[in-house]
């Protein structure tokens, strides 16, 4: 037995390798999750594997419990009789196809037909009868043995194309598509059903037309009656002046640092990122905090010029200055790369044949940035969409989706229909904004880097339109400072407003330790959410960062049928709101098949695939850079497509990694449209626990947390650099590198 087995290894070792998975998983794994986690392993020692809640499934079948997972077990014939067969037999891609597709179709069939109260379907229950136990969200077990499934249903299909057919690419292909239906349209798909629910857990379309057409989305009463405006109209109206104002401060900064002469050029772009790694809405505490009724701005003009306070700031200015000061560095980011590589060649001909400065930059380099400028403005346009930190802090009695979003869940009402009809419609403005980009950008070649050398330096911006894009910036830069000396002022003031004097209390009250006979004690109340949110974002990250970079591996270097809607599926995410992210996952996963709201994984998987995209088209960016031939080589040599890419594309990735590990990082540390909806009392986030501070008025503990999380980003974004280090690609770098 044993030499037959270790001769099936030798012959099809990939076949073998995930029937074990799957043998392992069906054995000896939990099937159905444990509410008290996995890893505590309590499940040990409380029945199992007796017990049906932490029993496997081979002992659930024995046992006569949940019969609806006989069937399950056919894919261990199939797979088992085709491992026995000799290498590239014509039976095997059949068998394994089939084992591994009816396994793959089954358990999702059997997942969603079935749920927390039994049959999902009226007309299944009808026809089989009712249930007489509940079924419970996938655990390891069931997990293990679907990606078991799956990847011998790939290796089947790898086993079709012959010689071409690559088990490690087609695998990783089914699994990327298999994650992103899952955690990316299956949510958005659940969002959209429960629109068209009624009461009685029907469906019907008038619901979704009267909650849809109801005037508190779509009224224009401010346009003729003054009155407050639909929901929808604010929301669009504060996201398109956002979109514009931080797309100009962006190529406004961009220019500084690349076409003037500027001397604090690298200080300036180095003040103009650090709201990258600031909690959004922490920025919208420190304007209150200098335009509020207790502001220093406000007292003070109030003082000199005899005029009455007012609370100008809550509402539309207030949010937009936030979003602004807080998304300006990611059309700066966007922006600078597109000024960078414009070709100098081109504008240099444009001077010979004698234009002015300004009309090459109107004529030729303008027009070559249009992509940039698009990106920078639809990314200013989704993030201003989805904001939910800052419409909370200074919204006032401007109303906008994302808050309209959160307190139709939270709120008295509790009506999950409104909350999908307006995520719907938030999705709806995205998309279509997302489409108009595209639209505008056209089909024209906004191509000027050939692979040809091009020496020449980039021409500087005219006198007038230099002095006045670095007044600007300057202005602009000038106040951010001011901006986060506020915000590292406020943390030490005892109370803004009433009592100015300078303390640490905060810091105590958020951060204390205590060194007793029992040991170190953190008894600082902020350390429960400071631990969970650096243990989420740290698990996030790499995650993040391989799934992206492994994506972009099978766009750049394979060409398969549908990979146009492969990369759209992947690129997804990053149209969709992080409001509606969070509303969805709430719907789709509070329920069988998969139940994971409550815990810390649907937090990570939120994060994972919320950031997936940056880290899709930084590795696309720089595979971009890297000869196909190095790849051609290693295969010459007899290296498979894992090898090459572990040995050779992996290695000149790091710029690309640090990229995306930086980014995962920072947002999983600061996010919170998609987090205030999947946080519980286990695993509370920092974002959500400072906005419960500011809710409460506590201003400085709100403020020293924010202060702390900025430090400590900067922290591991140092040692991130230091860890991942830089990509040795020339004998000039590496000599340099040796000296």
């Amino acid at each position: 037995m044993i030499a037959a087995l270790t001769n099936s290894y030798k012959q099809n070792p990939t076949i073998m390798l995930w029937l074990m998975v799957g043998l392992f998983a069906s054995l000896v794994l939990p099937w159905y999750g444990i509410e008290d986690g996995f890893f505590g392993f309590e499940w040990i020692i409380d029945g199992y594997p007796v017990d049906s809640d932490y029993a496997p499934l081979a002992f659930l079948l024995v046992y006569g419990e949940k019969q609806w997972l006989a069937p399950l077990i056919l894919p261990f014939f199939g797979a088992v009789y085709a491992a026995g067969l000799p290498r590239r037999h014509p039976l095997i891609s059949k068998l394994l196809v089939l084992a591994g597709g009816f396994g793959v179709i089954w358990l999702c069939l059997q997942g969603l037909s079935i749920g927390i109260r039994g049959w999902q379907f009226p007309g299944l229950e009808a026809l089989f009868g009712p249930l007489g136990d509940r079924q419970f969200g996938m655990g390891y077990g069931a997990m293990l043995y679907f990606a078991s499934c799956l990847f011998l249903f790939s290796a089947g299909i790898a086993e079709q194309r012959g010689t071409t057919g690559d088990k490690f690419v087609i695998g990783m292909i089914f699994l990327v598509i298999m994650l992103v239906a899952i955690f990316v349209f299956y949510p958005i798909l659940k969002l959209i059903i429960l629109g068209f629910a009624d009461e009685k857990n029907g469906y019907s379309l008038m619901i979704f037309w009267e909650k849809f057409t109801d005037d508190r989305i779509w009224s224009l009463a401010c346009v003729y009656a003054g009155k407050r405006c639909g929901v929808a109209w604010n929301s669009v109206f504060m996201a398109v002046i956002v979109g514009f104002l931080t797309t100009a401060l962006g190529l406004v900064f961009a220019l500084i640092v690349t076409r003037t002469n500027l001397r604090y050029r690298r200080f300036i772009r180095a003040i103009s990122v650090i709201p990258i790694i600031t909690p959004p809405f922490v920025i919208g505490l420190a304007i209150i905090l200098l335009f509020g009724l207790s502001g220093i701005v406000t007292t003070t003009v109030s003082d000199m010029f005899g005029l009455t306070p007012t609370r100008w700031v809550y509402g539309l200015p207030g949010i937009v200055i936030a979003q602004t000061l807080a998304y300006t560095p990611i059309a700066f980011l966007v922006l600078i790369g597109v000024v960078e590589s414009v070709s100098p060649s081109m504008e240099e001909a444009a001077q010979t044949l004698r234009a002015s400065p300004m009309q090459v930059l109107n004529t030729v380099s303008l027009p070559l940035i249009r992509p940039g400028l698009a990106n920078a403005f639809l990314l200013g346009f989704i993030e201003s969409m989805a904001d939910f930190g800052n419409p909370l802090v200074l919204g006032g009695n401007y109303d906008v989706l994302s808050t309209e979003i959160f307190f139709a869940i939270v709120g008295a009402q509790y009506d999950q229909g409104r909350a999908a009809v307006l995520a719907i419609v938030l999705l709806s403005f995205t998309l279509v904004a997302f489409y108009i980009q595209r639209f505008w950008l056209g089909r024209k070649s906004y191509t000027t880097i050939t692979g040809k050398g091009d020496s020449g330096l980039h021409m500087k911006l005219p006198p007038v339109l230099s002095r006045t894009v670095v007044t600007i910036g300057l202005g602009w830069a000038g106040f951010t400072l001011v901006i986060y000396s506020i915000i590292v002022y406020g943390s030490f003031v005892e109370m803004w407003g009433l009592n100015n004097n300078l303390t640490v209390k905060h810091y105590v009250t958020a951060f204390s330790v205590v060194f007793d006979e029992e040991g170190i004690r953190w008894t600082g109340s902020a350390w429960n959410s400071f631990g969970t949110t650096f243990m989420i974002a740290a698990i996030a990250a790499p995650l993040t960062a391989a799934i992206g970079l492994v994506t972009a591996y099978l766009l750049t270097r394979h060409s398969f049928t549908g990979k146009n809607a492969f990369e759209f599926g992947t690129m997804l995410s990053f149209a969709i709101p992080g409001t509606v992210i969070g509303v969805s996952y709430i719907l789709a996963f509070n329920v069988p098949p998969i139940e994971i709201t409550g815990t810390g994984i649907i937090l990570v998987v939120s994060f994972i695939f919320r950031n997936m995209p940056v880290g899709v088209r930084s590795g696309v960016a720089a595979m971009a850079q890297i000869d196909k031939s190095l790849d051609e080589s290693s295969m010459t040599l007899g290296a498979n497509s894992f090898h090459t890419f572990r040995k050779i594309v992996l290695p000149l990735l790091r710029p690309a990694i640090l990229a995306a590990l930086v980014f995962s990082f920072v947002r999983s540390m600061t996010a919170i449209s998609a987090v205030i909806f999947l946080v519980s009392a286990e695993y509370d986030m920092a974002t959500s626990y400072i906005i419960g501070r500011v809710e409460n008025n506590d201003y400085g503990l709100a403020i020293a947390y924010s202060t702390t999380l900025i430090f400590l980003m900067l922290t591991v974004i140092i040692l991130l650099q230091l860890i991942v280090g830089k990509t040795v690609t020339t004998r000039r770098d590496a000599a340099a590198g040796g000296a």
